[in-house]
Order: structure tokens, then C-alpha cells, then sequence
């Protein structure tokens, strides 16, 4: 079974979406787009610098729209042999609720850019910050993460936790990891997301959300909330709206990844941290992350491969 996830904000770099503009219509893809959200989509994913991507209010509606451009342009490939399931890390998710048919594309831009701006506005209350913890026994980090009043926001699995507070708590958790913590590396993002300190955001995507055309996933959609798989299109939004201040449970999203037996990954532009992951986590799950259009062929064969087991494999039980 094939899973199709897309990244969350960090994995931006400066002119990722250079080549993939290249691409029939999907320059005027990203043109209307940014007409739509009043942000220059094309200029932030081709010429700015990393400080001005960093931006929680840029970073997050450019996401989304590249994975978006990625996904249409497996189109034919995954219209053929579509997903077993789809999900996202964090921002991400918006992008695999519009894949999964939840909003339209339309709407998911809209929808992020107000989050984007949500999310700003709230981290520009207090100077908060994110950093990575590598390595661990979990439950020892997330004791120690309480003790130094920091948040575990990101529970990634194969042994990565996303620590989140004020300047002065990541401060002071660099001074005093946790037991077993090989680093802490600090990330570029410009809040405390997924924690308390997003509160004041959620009230903004409640008022938005009223706005929204909802439907029913086609796909079967892993929520970052809990692992669950959702059949609702209005509690995949109600997910979407709370999540923002609440922990990312990725680990959770891979075990049911698991549990539904997937062998292969796909991983939208800009692709390789979840991919990285999984590489950890998912042993034996082939996996492929898209980060330019020289990748697309490679996605296509293990969607085609993917395909080939599962039909396979449903033979065989039809036989025995």
C-alpha cells in the first residue's frame, strides 16, 4: 500500500520551487494562486532568502502550493493507483486534506495563509522558538522537557522530539539535555507552534473554517492529532483548527501507517525529512522524496510497483 505525505514548515529552502515552475501550467497554477491570497508565490519559492521564507506567514501557504504542484504532477500516475492513505506533518496537513478531497485547492490556500498569518501574530507575543532533540529514550526527554517548562510539540518517532517554549527555556535546555540526547539543533521557524502559546490562533481558523466548502476524504486521512484515520470532512477540519495548538503526533501517523499495512512512501516537494524519518521508523517501506522533477520518474515506478503488490497480494487471498 502506497502512503502520499507532505512536509511540514521547516523544509523550505531558498529557490526550491525554481524547476518545478517549469512544468506545464504550473506557473499559472501558482500566478492564481497568489492572486487569490495576495502573496507572490513565485517570487518567495524562486528568488527570497532563507530569512524572508522563514517567515511563518510566507513559509506556510508556499508549502502548500508546492505540494500541491507536486501532486498534480503525478497526476496520471496516482489517478491510476491512488493512495492507500494520505497525511501531512503539521501545515502539511492542509495539503493532504486538499489531496484527499476535503477542500478544494482554492480553499486550502486561503485556508493556510490565514493560518499563516494566525500562527505570526501569535509567536509575535512572546519570542518563542522550536528545537530538535536526536536521540533519547522518550518518555526521559518528555520528562525532562516538563521540568524546564518546554513542550514535547513534534513526537516524531525513530528517536526525534520537537522541544517548543520562550528563548529562555531552549536556552536552557541547550545548556541541559536530557539523558541520552546526542544534540539539540535549533530549527527555522519563528514560534513555538503546536503549543499554548498558538492559542490566540485558533479562534482566527474557527471564523475561517465557517467560510470553507467541506467534503467527505475520498482517501483514507491519518490525522496528526492522534493516528486515527478520519472519515469525517467536518472533524478533518475541526482537527485542522485545534492542531495548531496542539502536539503533532507523527509517531502515531507511522504506526498506523503500519497497521494498514503500507510498503511504499511518497513524500511531496519539498521532500526528505518525513522520508528521512521513515527511513528509521519504517524499515522495509521503500520510500521517495520528491525535491525536484528528476524525482518524479522514481515516484511513478514505486506507485506502478506499489500497485503491481496489491494487486498481487489480493489475489492471493482471494485464493486461499
Amino acid at each position: 500500500m502506497l502512503v502520499l505525505v507532505a512536509p511540514g514548515q521547516g523544509a523550505q529552502t531558498p529557490g526550491f520551487l525554481t524547476p518545478w515552475l517549469d512544468l506545464p501550467g504550473a506557473a499559472d497554477r501558482l500566478a492564481a494562486w497568489s492572486d487569490a491570497i495576495g502573496l507572490d508565490l513565485a517570487h518567495y519559492g524562486t528568488q527570497a532568502d532563507a530569512d524572508a521564507i522563514r517567515d511563518t506567514a510566507v513559509a506556510q501557504p508556499l508549502l502548500v502550493a508546492a505540494g500541491l504542484l507536486a501532486a498534480e504532477a503525478l497526476g496520471d500516475a496516482l489517478v491510476a493507483n491512488k493512495p492507500g492513505a494520505v497525511a501531512g506533518h503539521s501545515v502539511g496537513e492542509i495539503t493532504a486534506a486538499a489531496y484527499a478531497g476535503v477542500l478544494t485547492d482554492d480553499d486550502a490556500l486561503r485556508l493556510v495563509r490565514k493560518r499563516g498569518l494566525a500562527m505570526a501574530d501569535a509567536a509575535a507575543i512572546t519570542e518563542t522558538g522550536m528545537a530538535a532533540l536526536l536521540g533519547g529514550d522518550p518518555d526521559v526527554t518528555v520528562a525532562h522537557l516538563e521540568k524546564l517548562g518546554l513542550t514535547p510539540a513534534n513526537v516524531n518517532g525513530a528517536g526525534q522530539i520537537v522541544a517548543a517554549g520562550t528563548a529562555e527555556q531552549l536556552t536552557a535546555l541547550a545548556e541541559d539535555k536530557p539523558e541520552g540526547v546526542r544534540r539539540v539543533v535549533p530549527l527555522k521557524v519563528a514560534g513555538a507552534f503546536h503549543t499554548h502559546h498558538m492559542a490566540p490562533a485558533v479562534a482566527t481558523l474557527e471564523e475561517a473554517a465557517k467560510a470553507l466548502d467541506i467534503d467527505d476524504p475520498k482517501l483514507t486521512y491519518v490525522s496528526n492529532r492522534d493516528g486515527k484515520t478520519v472519515a469525517s470532512g467536518s472533524d478533518v477540519v475541526s482537527r485542522l483548527v485545534g492542531q495548531v495548538a496542539n502536539p503533532v503526533r507523527w509517531d502515531l501517523c507511522m504506526e498506523t501507517f503500519k497497521e494498514l499495512g503500507a510498503t511504499g512512501m511518497i513524500e511531496l516537494c519539498p521532500g526528505g525529512t518525513l522520508t528521512g524519518i521513515a527511513k528509521r521508523a519504517l524499515p522495509g517501506v521503500r520510500t521517495v522524496a520528491l525535491k525536484t522533477p528528476d524525482d518524479l520518474d522514481a515516484a511513478s515506478a514505486l506507485i506502478a510497483d506499489t500497485a503491481s503488490a496489491d494487486t498481487a497480494s489480493a489475489a492471493d487471498a482471494a485464493g486461499a
